[in-house]
């Protein structure tokens, strides 16, 4: 029997990885706030962080509702977030957003390859791409550096 699109997308894997999102909790005393939401599909993250005084990221904090595509997806931004700069975000999302539509070269972004199977479901890319969405609008729109 072939595997359904479900099964062939909510893997254990990525299942597990949703759960990671619990290791980084949306604390609110975290400075810079930025929000993203899906319009194909309604999914929203919240991303707060506290920026190093050289506007690195150097705490996390996210809240996240969407599918479990999009939890695992956050949960592999909160883990490799920490020491990236605004610039560093924008490059990586770029490269994302070439792998997902295009079939580009895979981002420099570790386990992004668990979300390989999710390549061939585009209603699902927008949500993978929200917590880099959020995440640079916070650092984006945040108080200038001291």
């Amino acid at each position: 029997m072939a595997a359904s699109a479900a099964d062939k997308l909510y893997t254990p894997t990525i299942l597990a990885l949703a759960v990671e999102l619990a290791n980084y909790p949306n604390a609110s005393d975290l400075e810079l706030k930025g929000e993203a939401r899906s319009k194909s599909c309604g999914s929203t993250v919240d991303v707060g962080i506290g920026p190093g005084p050289d506007r690195k990221i150097s705490e996390i904090g996210i809240s996240v509702k969407a599918c479990a595509i999009g939890q695992a997806a956050a949960a592999i931004f909160a883990a490799a977030a920490k020491g990236k700069s605004l610039d560093e975000l924008k490059d990586e999302q770029r490269q994302l957003e070439g792998w997902l539509r295009s079939g580009g070269a895979t981002p420099r972004i570790k386990r992004i390859e668990l979300l390989e199977h999710a390549r061939e479901y585009p209603a699902r890319h927008d949500a993978i791409l929200l917590p880099w969405k959020a995440a640079i609008a916070a650092l984006s729109n945040g108080p200038s550096p001291r």
